[in-house]
């Protein structure tokens, strides 16, 4: 058994000095420009999919939920809610899949779920490319090196998406995730947006076409023997506290 990996819970990362023209100058004004564009021209896709939505699934139409971006500061993502709020007789939600309606099927095999992130990326939230913004109880099992993941702003797509998405382990997941950060290029960066417009279209990555939800950080790491029940636990209460 490898040696127990304590959750590391107090953000302590600091952005590197010098991340280059393109990183510094270029990267979120380009995001800022291409997130209003796409805001217009997709504003009627919007409107029906919240529509679609809204007759569904009722209020709200937007699933919001913490996560932490840039330097691990905590911001609410939007998405198009998929699921119902079903619960069993003792007030737990259902398994996702017994939750997940036709439309959420749908609108997460195409990624149509994830059109409301443009928003987080118009206000800097978010980028067009980084690493996918994970669940605060995914970071707070992730070692020091991992959470370097967190000096650039979380992604739409990110290079990991383009690699596999949910068909790749955590380890692969979190590897690409610091390659990328050690080489944000421009062409770079429009390589992984062409790539991801082709995937998209392939549905190509996605668990179970869309239904399943990815495994946790921490489920992970656990069925894996590479922390025990306490340290889970303890993992999962501070994910709680830094997620209100």
């Amino acid at each position: 058994m490898q040696s127990e990996i304590k959750p590391n819970t107090q953000p302590t990362l600091q952005p590197p000095a010098d991340g280059g023209i393109y990183r510094d100058y270029i990267k979120r004004p380009m995001d800022f420009i291409l997130s209003l564009i796409a805001i217009i021209i997709l504003s009627p896709i919007l409107l029906v999919l919240a529509l679609l939505v809204k007759v569904n699934l009722g209020s709200p139409v937007l699933f919001k939920q913490k996560r932490p971006g840039l330097n691990e500061k905590i911001f609410t993502m939007y998405k198009f809610r998929t699921m119902t709020d079903a619960r069993d007789a003792r007030g737990e939600l259902l398994p996702d899949s017994e939750r997940l309606t036709t439309l959420g099927k749908f609108l997460r095999s195409t990624s149509l779920d994830e059109l409301p992130e443009l928003f987080n990326m118009l206000k800097g939230d978010m980028s067009i490319v980084g690493p996918r913004p994970q669940l605060v109880r995914d970071m707070v099992f992730m070692t020091s090196v991992q959470r370097m993941r967190h000096y650039v702003p979380p992604g739409l797509t990110g290079l990991a998406q383009v690699n596999g998405r949910n068909g790749i382990s955590w380890d692969e997941k979190l590897a690409l995730d610091l390659e990328y950060v050690d080489r944000i290029t421009f062409l770079g960066d429009w390589k992984i947006i062409l790539t991801t417009v082709a995937k998209v279209f392939k549905r190509d990555g996605v668990n179970a076409q869309g239904i399943d939800t990815a495994e946790d950080f921490g489920d992970y790491l656990l069925r894996l023997g590479r922390i025990d029940k306490k340290t889970y636990i303890t993992g999962m209460k501070e994910s709680k506290k830094l997620a209100c």
